[in-house]
C-alpha cells in the first residue's frame, strides 16, 4: 500500500477541518487508501490476465447473454460512485469465453475512474477483441452519486449506455433479440 496516499488522505481530513487524530478517523487515511486501490485495480489489469487462456472452441451459433453484471465504478470528474448493472452479449463466430470471464472484464474497466459511455464501449471491445464473434453488445445502466449527492441533486435518474458491434449494430432482429434478452433486467426503484 501507499504511504504517499495515506498522507494525500490524511491531507484532505485537515482540509476539511477534520482531526485525523481523532478516534473514529486514526485509521481512516488507511483504510481510505486501500479503498482506492482497489477501486482503480482495473489499471493493473490486463484483457490477456483476465481471460488467461478461457477461450473455447465451440461450434456455437446463437446469442450469449450475460445480463445484470453489477459493478461500482468511480466518475473521473468528482471520484464519486456511480454503479449498477452491464448486460453484455455476443454471437460466438467459432470460439465462446467462460461465463465469469465477461464479469471480470466489466470489473477491470470499471475499476478506473470512467465516464459511463466509455467504459461501456471498452467492454464491448474488448470481448470483440478477445473473440472476434460476429458481434457484441453491450448496455451499462447505473445510477451516478456525482448527480444524485451533488448538484442537481435527482435521486432517482439513471443513466443508460449502449455499444455495438457487427451484425448487433447492422440488423435490426438481431439488436431487437438481445434487447428482448434483457429486459426484465434490474433496475432502480
Amino acid at each position: 500500500m501507499s504511504d504517499r496516499l495515506e498522507e494525500l488522505y490524511r491531507g484532505v481530513l485537515e482540509e476539511i477541518g477534520e482531526d485525523p487524530e481523532r478516534e473514529g478517523l486514526q485509521k481512516t487515511p488507511t483504510r481510505a487508501a486501500r479503498a482506492i486501490q482497489f477501486m482503480t485495480e482495473g489499471y493493473r489489469q490486463t484483457l490477456d490476465k483476465i481471460i488467461n487462456g478461457a477461450v473455447y472452441h465451440e461450434d456455437v451459433e446463437d446469442i450469449v447473454v450475460v445480463r445484470d453484471i453489477e459493478f461500482f465504478s468511480l466518475c473521473e470528474h468528482h471520484i464519486l460512485p456511480f454503479f449498477g448493472y452491464a448486460h453484455v452479449a455476443y454471437l460466438p463466430n467459432g470460439k465462446i469465453l467462460g461465463i465469469s470471464k465477461v464479469a471480470r472484464i466489466v470489473d477491470m474497466f470499471a475499476r478506473r475512474l470512467q465516464v459511463q459511455e466509455r467504459m461501456t464501449q471498452q467492454i464491448a471491445l474488448a470481448v470483440q477483441e478477445a473473440l472476434e464473434p460476429v458481434g457484441v453488445a453491450c448496455v451499462v445502466e447505473a445510477k451516478h452519486l456525482c448527480m444524485m449527492a451533488r448538484g442537481v441533486e435527482k435521486q432517482a435518474s439513471n443513466v443508460s449506455t449502449s455499444y455495438l458491434t457487427g451484425i448487433f449494430r447492422d440488423s435490426a432482429t438481431t439488436r431487437k433479440e438481445f434487447f428482448d434478452l434483457i429486459q426484465g433486467r434490474k433496475t432502480y426503484a
